[in-house]
């Protein structure tokens, strides 16, 4: 571990430590429970908890009221799709998605052409982009949301959530992003991007595990949502049981950092990104950048190698924790559906790897991962 070099912050992050040092005191010494606010320390809990919610909604420029703490951008997702088509009129009885959304998206719409919904799963040009054009062509008065993804965790892309807001808002639909691989890495301002619902990771950001959001545009009394978990009443309806009161602390800590260091983190990993692709990309002329022409994220890279097989690839550098962002179905390899859904074949998909780079990446790293890799292509 001492000579190996993480580059898979995508998946998930190091908790900070001053992350940690925020969480400690709450595992042992404030560990009340916060729905008793007879006693000290359940106030004290409480009171955690309504620091930590102004702090994530600081961070999206949202109102405290506005944020739901759950276990998770997963659990975010379903209640933001489930939760909501529960309340869908009769009238509206269409979902729209994209092919390239996480599969924590994509399994919840799905679930509801159970429920008699029609979901479209709009096709994606070769950069991974939602062209607005086919959105505005199967939007229509019967539409209930639209729920394309902030950014995307193999290839980086970004979408134009905002043009997609007021595309969607024209026609009465609600609006959702799974924002897990943006938030605390680009701004995201719920008021510019003009969303309805966001589901956001504290994992993704430095934070602990087991712990998300979501933002409610106005809060539950705005938009109706049906709890996914139900019996005690927490988070105001919206996701009953004891709340996760480190894991919430630890949230709000991380949400704080990324509101102070998040431009120049954003910038400096810009840097560390293309000095990366180019490095390799003048040395290995058949190296092809996934989604290059789009904006992307500022950490993330996505490399097709014709003639590797990626997962061995990976396997022979050992001392690289890099990503294939492959699947694993029952067993069975699964080639990445983001990649095919940007015209990738299988083979070439199943030669693809991602490297993402995060908050303890240093400079020196760099150079080291362009000569592991070149070794090992002896080049």
């Amino acid at each position: 571990m001492d000579t190996a070099i993480y580059l898979d912050y995508n998946a998930t992050t190091p908790c900070d430590i001053r992350v940690l040092q925020a969480m400690l005191p709450y595992f042992t010494e404030f560990y009340g429970n916060p729905a008793n606010g007879l006693h000290l320390l359940g106030r004290k809990a409480a009171n955690a908890i309504g620091t930590a919610r102004e702090q994530v909604a600081a961070l999206i420029c949202a109102q405290p009221n506005e944020v739901f703490f759950t276990s998770g951008a997963t659990e975010s997702n379903h209640i933001a799709i489930l939760g909501t088509a529960d309340y869908a009129p009769t009238s509206r009885r269409k979902i729209i998605t994209c092919a390239i959304e996480h599969k924590a998206v994509l399994a919840p719409c799905h679930r509801l052409i159970e429920r008699g919904f029609e979901v479209i799963v709009l096709p994606v040009d070769e950069n991974g982009l939602v062209r607005l054009q086919e959105l505005g062509q199967v939007l229509d008065d019967n539409t209930f949301l639209v729920t394309i993804q902030a950014a995307n965790n193999e290839i980086g892309t970004l979408q134009s959530i905002n043009q997609i807001s007021d595309l969607a808002h024209r026609y009465g639909a609600l609006v959702h992003t799974d924002a897990a691989q943006a938030v605390g890495k680009i701004p995201c301002d719920v008021n510019a991007l003009n969303v309805d619902l966001l589901s956001f990771s504290a994992h993704k950001m430095y934070g602990p595990k087991g712990t998300g959001a979501l933002y409610v545009r106005g809060g539950r009394r705005n938009i109706s949502i049906r709890a996914m978990i139900e019996g005690g009443g927490q988070e105001n309806g919206v996701r009953a049981g004891t709340s996760n009161v480190p894991g919430i602390v630890g949230f709000g800590k991380a949400c704080e950092i990324a509101s102070c260091e998040m431009a120049a983190e954003s910038s400096r990993l810009r840097t560390y990104r293309d000095t990366l692709e180019n490095g390799l990309l003048q040395a290995i002329p058949q190296l092809r950048v996934n989604a290059r022409l789009a904006p992307r994220l500022p950490n993330t890279v996505n490399f097709t190698l014709e003639g590797i097989d990626a997962d061995a690839f990976l396997l022979s550098l050992p001392h690289l924790m890099m990503s294939t962002g492959s699947a694993c179905n029952t067993g069975a390899p699964e080639p990445s559906h983001v990649l095919q859904a940007i015209g990738l074949t299988r083979e070439h998909a199943s030669a693809s790897f991602r490297i993402s780079i995060g908050r303890m990446t240093k400079e020196e790293d760099i150079q080291i991962v362009i000569d592991q890799i070149l070794s090992k292509l002896n080049l």
